[in-house]
């Protein structure tokens, strides 16, 4: 879960009371067979267990209730654009194992012991109605990146990729892309390339290759049916120099759909398809392309730990002329999230062409991605 403060061990007095307290209730209701006492509901359960540190309705306790002086403000769960974004998977971990668990403060406290997973997901459904904006997409339609098919879900990503033709024209392909989200449907990407080309004399030449500048926004999205349709347009404009292969020497516009839809036990499907327009045709060609994703998220310590997902992509794309024939790809690979916030992900994979193989290299990807607005680089290890 998204928290926007650094918690210090200064806290632990007064929200270790706040546990003690909650355990003595927890208790009490277990020797009364009152109705009155018994904790059935979602909100019940937050203000028994949470409402100490967090506050009614999960806006935060003030100062003078807390009787101890936090080094910053609480998360405010009625800010959609905090408390949306993160799957129920990522709330249940925090919850359940605590702040350190995954690489929040260990002054939140584990409730393994004090709540059921029942309890929990009881818990997290009454802080995810404090946004009262049905227009935010919730965190289960944020899909693990691809290498090659572009996810639906808005977001704010640091993303270095690289790619490397394992034979033919020795390049290294890197690229450092960066995106912002803007309200609830709305993201700015902007991707600087740089371009490393064997020269046949040995030598390599490097430098700007063609800069990329996209908008994406959401069309639908629908927490109940798990489906999520956007739309984005892209321009490329030609920073780079064509005459030493580090470019194409043209604009090209670009502009393609993304859809996303939930499937069970974590598993996924994702879908991208659009087409490339450069405005001068003779520098490089027209192409429409289809991109697939599947995949399906495993996770270590019973659900709580370290994510695992084996994806693959299908990749179909041809250029708009008579005569010629579609190229098929597939990119097996494999992400990992590196730290225990799980907002530092590494995916590395392959892509095949599974036809006309005799043109075409095989290239070995792989990205490092950091979601900045979860935390720095050096947060939640």
């Amino acid at each position: 879960m998204k928290t926007t403060v650094r918690i210090t061990l200064g806290w632990l007095p007064g929200c270790a009371l706040v546990l003690l307290l909650f355990g003595m209730a927890d208790w009490a209701v277990g020797q009364t067979t009152g109705a009155e006492l018994r904790l059935e509901t979602g909100e019940e359960i937050f203000l028994a267990a949470c409402n100490g540190c967090h506050g009614p309705g999960g806006m935060g306790q003030p100062q003078a209730t807390l009787g101890f002086e936090p080094p910053g403000t609480f998360p405010d769960f009625t800010d959609c654009n905090g408390s949306t974004r993160e799957k129920t998977f990522d709330w249940r971990a925090t919850i359940h194992e605590g702040g350190a668990g995954r690489g929040f403060s260990p002054i939140m406290p584990s409730f393994a012991e004090a709540l059921t997973l029942e309890q929990i997901d009881k818990v997290i459904k009454y802080l995810r109605s404090r946004c009262g904006e049905p227009a935010w997409p919730l965190g289960e339609l944020n899909f693990p990146r691809a290498l090659m098919t572009e996810k639906a879900f808005p977001e704010d990503e640091l993303v270095l990729t690289t790619s490397v033709n394992t034979r033919g024209l020795k390049t290294v392909s890197t690229q450092l892309t960066y995106e912002k989200r803007y309200g609830a449907r709305n993201q700015l990407e902007l991707g600087i390339p740089l371009q490393f080309v064997n020269r046949d004399n040995g030598s390599w030449i490097g430098g700007l290759g063609d800069a990329v500048l996209g908008y994406k926004r959401v069309l639908v999205a629908n927490n109940h049916t798990g489906s999520i349709l956007s739309a984005q347009g892209e321009v490329t404009m030609p920073t780079g120099n064509r005459l030493r292969d580090l470019g194409a020497g043209v604009t090209v516009f670009e502009t393609f759909a993304a859809f996303g839809q939930t499937l069970p036990g974590m598993a996924f499907l994702q879908m991208q398809s659009g087409a490339e327009l450069p405005v001068d045709t003779s520098k490089s060609p027209r192409v429409a392309y289809l991109k697939m994703n599947f995949g399906k998220t495993l996770a270590q310590s019973h659900g709580f730990g370290r994510a695992w997902t084996p994806m693959a992509d299908v990749v179909a794309d041809r250029e708009f002329a008579t005569g010629e024939r579609t190229n098929w790809d597939i990119v097996p690979q494999f992400q990992v999230t590196l730290n225990r916030r799980q907002h530092i992900r590494a995916n590395a994979g392959l892509r095949m062409p599974l036809n006309n193989s005799g043109e075409r290299s095989k290239q070995l990807m792989f990205y490092l991605l950091w979601d900045w607005f979860d935390g720095g680089l050096r947060e939640g290890w």
